[in-house]
């Protein structure tokens, strides 16, 4: 979700060689702020004899503004054309033009699609110190990288407490749907597999991890649970008091969106962690190589790594980075409950269309005759009661 006083604000805040870059993106703060589904942006190349680079993304504003200007910064002479889009009509361009190939660098959170396109031969080795020195754990050969590090979270509202104890793991929002399915009928809300490319891969790795995890799909179906396509949707939800719980949102957009709005509270699950990355690759037939290069590489070089554990909420995967917004303080704060999603031909079965069936259908029993949100607008969009008085 792109928020405008949250970007000026962090500019503010910026260290001096991103601040005096503040009347440019300014100026792009200013072309984007009348729609908040703005897909795309420019940056100017200041050099006379320019090269452009064109980027295919699923990162919000306010979090790849920062990146975009440092690189801008230090490359000048690249004109840079960002196009933001949704994960799957990302993965259906890339398709679309793989003969002739508009884009350099593609990159999303989508990891199943984003892995299908680089087994297909659609990306091209990136061939530098960074990407070979780039973690084992977070890469695909020399061709797919993971340049960020996102758990995936529960939110609830605080006023919940009130009434029954907010869940802090799995196990415990299982507990709660069972006990008091009545009272959070229709006030649970979680992503809709069917509909949502990450909402489905988290319901794969989910099901991979836990033995429970059909149990808890039938209890979200008991309860009438709501489901929706974005974490933004679900976050507004919560926000206005249709839901109370959300299960499986995009750590990175929650945390912004939680410090603005003190009603909710974020939790990253205590029993295990589910942790997504957004995966970059150069296109194969890049019609701009050698800038699609030095962009990647600069995403995987520490100052553009230490700048997404501080400036944004996208955490940071380079091993020398450390602190607040890493993986390694997630790591160290968690331990053996940090679960990242695997990069590797794992993913691929993700895909299977067997297999997609499958879960899917499982998913549509667990919640037969059971209306959600995405069929209509709820009858009672009140707020959260007030517990009785004792």
């Amino acid at each position: 979700m792109y928020r405008p006083d949250l970007f000026i604000r962090r500019l503010t805040t910026a260290p001096h060689h991103i601040r005096h870059l503040a009347g440019v993106l300014l100026a792009l703060t200013l072309l984007v702020t009348a729609s908040a589904q703005a897909r795309t942006l420019h940056f100017t190349a200041d050099a006379e004899s320019s090269q452009p680079l064109t980027i295919y993304g699923v990162v919000d504003p306010p979090q790849v503004y920062p990146l975009l200007a440092d690189f801008h910064r230090r490359n000048p002479d690249i004109a840079i054309t960002y196009h933001n889009l949704e994960t799957l009509a990302l993965h259906a361009r890339v398709l679309q033009e793989r003969d002739a190939p508009r884009a350099d660098v593609i990159m999303s959170p989508a990891m199943p699609w984003q892995y299908q396109l680089a087994n297909e031969g659609l990306s091209t080795p990136v061939d530098s110190p960074a990407a070979e020195a780039w973690p084992s754990w977070a890469r695909w050969r020399q061709e797919l990288f993971g340049f960020t590090f996102e758990p995936i979270v529960m939110v609830y509202r605080r006023d919940l407490a009130t009434r029954m104890p907010p869940p802090e793991s799995h196990a415990e929002l299982l507990s709660l749907l069972r006990q008091r399915s009545a009272e959070l009928s229709h006030r649970v809300v979680t992503y809709d597999p069917r509909f949502s490319g990450a909402g489905y891969t988290y319901a794969i790795e989910d099901a991979r991890i836990s033995a429970r995890y059909w149990d808890l799909v039938e209890a979200l179906g008991q309860a009438h649970s709501e489901l929706e396509t974005t974490t933004a949707a679900m976050l507004e939800g919560l926000s206005e008091g249709r839901y109370w719980i959300g299960y499986n949102l995009i750590g990175s957009y929650v945390q912004d969106y939680v410090a603005e709005h003190p009603e909710l509270a974020m939790v990253v699950p205590k029993d295990y962690a589910l942790v997504l990355q957004r995966l970059v690759m150069m296109s194969r037939n890049a019609p701009h190589p050698v800038a699609a290069q030095r962009f990647i590489d600069y995403l995987l070089s520490a100052p553009a790594q230490r700048l997404l554990a501080t400036q944004t909420t996208l955490g940071a995967v380079h091993p020398a980075i450390d602190g607040l917004g890493t993986a390694a303080d997630l790591r160290k704060r968690l331990g053996e409950a940090i679960r990242p999603v695997q990069i590797g031909p794992g993913l691929l079965a993700t895909l299977d269309t067997l297999k997609r069936q499958t879960l899917l259908e499982q998913w549509q029993q667990a919640f037969k005759n059971h209306s959600t949100h995405a069929d209509g607008p709820l009858a009672d969009p009140s707020p959260l009661p007030r517990a009785p008085q004792k």
